[in-house]
């Protein structure tokens, strides 16, 4: 057993055995989803949080044990690998604290330092530590030499050499790492001149916040105002700030390093004080923040990842409206509305394009058009994308609905993020190739109506916008934890077979994106697949992929009805076993709820399929092909309010949850503009993760607290028995002040919560 299964085992509060299966099943090539549903004996019931996390941090610990073989090679070679230094390597638990013991040895180039070694410096630096009583000038005067011509050259010798060695020192960096998480303030100043430039900043323009309470969004806000040039930022001691940057008083931080090397108090404001000073003012204090601000960066970062994977879940899980033929509204002004309808399966029936809005003003014309498609189709939806003209497009849609007799569809206003990067994509343009890239979002719109899901995985899970700074995170990492999140969220809601985009069936479990290519054309070619076994004759599909991706693949109304459900190929010998036992057929004992529960599972255990495979198994069969999201509902948007100048302190108003962050959610109110739940607004009570109270896609209602037309700010809250504000009061800049002392309720805590988002959808 290695030590990673160890660690990992102790991370996960799980047994090493359980890390050891998991570890063995990824290795072979199996994906977290398969895992987690069909192989939960193996790995003693990992669900699939467990086995991402487990996923990450193999990746994370593998790379360090790769890193530390190299670096005990590297040191070896250079003949300078003690035992204890060994042991020392071994034990080194992270990143940062393998490349502090391998700092002395690491190559450089020659150093000022190194030159006075070889001048013979060294022995002076050792004396001078050993007894600072030596006056330092006198005793330098006996190395003046070649290179070192006095006695203030010999000194900056001897002092290089003393910050060379106390810079290299893990044990001393340790230390100081550990005091300036805990103690450090981030703080920002505005750039001179950059006052009314950098304004969406200002509440940072006299900040300071401790580096190791400091929330994400403020870490991004901040760094994302350094980065544009309009702040300065930088980790400091309270002592340091209160002192000065001059100051000849040591800091808590050159207390330590002066303790460290054996230098007392009182040798403060003597030439080795002044050499303490210089190691932490111009070396390690320098390094260090330059490593805590980092540090802070990919910790923010993290968990904005994390807010935007939550965010992807929630909105890729969101209800459908079903399979309906749907009128797809893509609104806008000169450029006309473009008008898509598809039918229950997404397949393209008519387009169009209207301008019933300024300048044309087409309306009795745009409403004849609309009416006579969906005569012509039947529409049962109608989805109305919620950019420029959207509250004008919603009210034509609702004249047109009042104009249908028979059965009225139902509108609902739907996301179009995203929707452009779909249309102008190469699977849209092989798709739609003779299709106009804007009707193209138009049919994006509808479909994602119909299913969530199935439209929106053909759009880069980055381009979907419900993200906190997405764009100031590490890219690469943002897409790798996205996929992952999409192929969870397709994989737990299933596919069918017969009807799915190669976008989607690539997101499958096993399958590739060729392999998708690959069913599809068998599809096109051969007709339906009848059963799942028919799988095996697409090419390149072999036993192992069809392992993995069976059971997240549907087959309706095929030869076998357990092909339309999530019970693996694999276990419909269970299936057989609980039929015999029941004496009833396939057919009768899906969905009969009473028989299957008068079954103890345990009879059906056997030494392949455990307890927890036979319970899930039942639990399908009770409710096959059952549909994890939840039901389909829509928001009612106010009558008269369409834009941010209609509304009023005091209205409660019907809205969506468009983005949920760490200091609240976001909601579209229908003015295009989306207001700002704080946290402290979310609920009665304490809450602690936005989360846990509201999800992208949810239909919630809220009130008006505050309406910042100038700055297009608006301030919501969901708790709407609070007393109602009696007047709009603009958010506030807050000046010198630090970010610990402010109030989640006050508003400038709301304020702060708007600097440097870009709210315009």
């Amino acid at each position: 057993m290695t030590n990673i299964s160890l660690r990992l085992a102790q991370e996960l509060q799980c047994k090493p055995a359980q890390v050891n299966a998991a570890i063995a099943l990824l290795d072979e090539g199996a994906t977290v989803p398969f895992i987690a549903r069909y192989r939960k004996e193996v790995t003693g019931g990992l669900d699939d949080g467990q086995l991402r996390l487990l996923n990450e941090r193999l990746r994370y610990l593998r790379e360090l044990d790769d890193r530390r073989a190299a670096i005990i090679a590297a040191i070896d070679e250079q003949g300078q690998l003690t035992a204890a230094l060994r042991a020392q390597l071994a034990g080194a638990d992270n990143k940062q604290a393998l490349e502090d013991l391998y700092l002395p040895y690491k190559q450089k180039r020659r150093t000022k330092a190194q030159i006075a070694r070889e001048a013979g410096l060294a022995v002076l630096a050792e004396s001078l530590l050993k007894n600072p009583q030596q006056d330092p000038e006198k005793l330098a005067a006996n190395f003046v030499c070649e290179g070192f011509a006095d006695t203030k050259a010999v000194l900056e010798g001897v002092k290089a050499i003393l910050l060379e060695s106390w810079g290299e020192d893990a044990a001393l960096i340790g230390q100081l790492r550990s005091h300036l998480q805990s103690n450090g303030l981030v703080t920002s100043k505005v750039v001179k001149g950059q006052e009314n430039a950098g304004a969406k900043f200002s509440d940072y323009f006299d900040f300071s916040e401790k580096w190791a309470a400091m929330p994400s969004h403020r870490v991004l806000a901040v760094l994302r105002g350094a980065n544009e040039k309009f702040l300065s930022i930088g980790i400091q001691l309270p002592e340091e700030i209160e002192n000065g940057a001059r100051s000849k008083i040591w800091s808590t931080a050159e207390e330590k390093i002066a303790r460290h090397v054996g230098i007392s108090a009182n040798h403060s404001e003597g030439w080795l004080g002044d050499a303490v000073r210089a190691a932490w003012r111009s070396k390690l204090g320098v390094s260090l923040e330059n490593e805590l601000l980092s540090s802070a960066r990919e910790r923010a970062e993290l968990d904005a990842i994390k807010v935007f994977s939550r965010n992807l879940k929630d909105l890729l899980l969101a209800a459908p409206a079903g399979p309906r033929c749907t009128l797809g509204l893509d609104p806008g002004l000169r450029t006309g509305v473009k008008v898509a309808v598809v039918d229950a399966t997404g397949k393209l029936l008519a387009t169009d394009t209207i301008y019933p809005h300024e300048p044309r003003r087409d309306w009795d014309k745009s409403l004849h058009t609309l009416k006579m498609l969906c005569d012509q189709h039947g529409v049962e939806l109608i989805a109305i994308g919620n950019g420029t003209a959207s509250r004008e497009t919603e009210q034509l849609a609702t004249e047109l609905i009042t104009m249908i007799e028979n059965k009225k569809p139902t509108k609902v206003v739907v996301s179009e993020a995203g929707a452009s990067v779909y249309s102008a994509s190469e699977l849209a343009a092989k798709e739609f190739p003779e299709l106009d890239v804007s009707i193209r979002g138009a049919v994006s719109i509808a479909r994602r109506l119909q299913d969530p899901l199935a439209e929106l995985v053909k759009i880069d899970p980055k381009s979907i916008g419900v993200g906190q700074y997405q764009h100031d995170v590490n890219q690469n990492e943002l897409a790798r934890m996205l996929d992952a999140v999409v192929e969870d969220c397709v994989n737990a809601v299933g596919v069918d077979v017969n009807t799915a985009s190669a976008a989607l069936l690539s997101r499958v479990s096993g399958l590739s994106p060729v392999l998708a290519i690959n069913v599809v054309a068998y599809r096109d070619e051969y007709g339906a697949f009848k059963n799942r076994k028919a799988l095996l004759k697409v090419p390149r599909l072999g036993g192992k992929t069809f392992e993995l991706a069976a059971g997240f693949l549907r087959i309706m109304n095929g030869d076998n009805p357990l092909d339309a459900s999530a019970v693996h190929p694999e276990a419909y010998p269970v299936v057989e076993k609980l039929l015999q036992t029941l004496g009833k057929d396939l057919r009768s004992t899906m969905g009969d709820r009473a028989a299957l529960q008068a079954v103890q599972p345990e009879v059906l255990v056997d030494a392949q399929f455990g307890l927890p495979t036979v319970k899930d198994i039942l639990a399908e069969l009770e409710k096959p092909g059952r549909d994890p999201r939840p039901e389909f509902k829509t928001a009612t948007f106010a009558a008269g309010i369409e834009k941010i100048n209609d509304l009023q302190i005091g209205m409660v108003l019907e809205g969506v949850v468009s983005n949920v962050t760490n200091f609240g959610a976001f909601v579209d109110v229908g003015v295009h503009q989306d207001g700002l739940v704080h946290i402290s607004m979310l609920a009665n009570t304490f809450v602690k993760d936005p989360h846990s109270v509201v999800k992208a896609g949810q239909v919630v209602k809220v009130k008006v607290l505050e309406v910042d037309v100038p700055r297009k700010r608006i301030a919501l809250t969901m708790r709407l028995n609070d007393e109602t504000p009696v007047k709009a009061a603009a958010p506030k800049p807050q000046v010198a002040r630090h970010a610990t002392q402010q109030k989640p309720s006050e508003p400038s805590a709301m304020a702060n919560a708007f600097a440097g988002l870009k709210l315009k959808k």
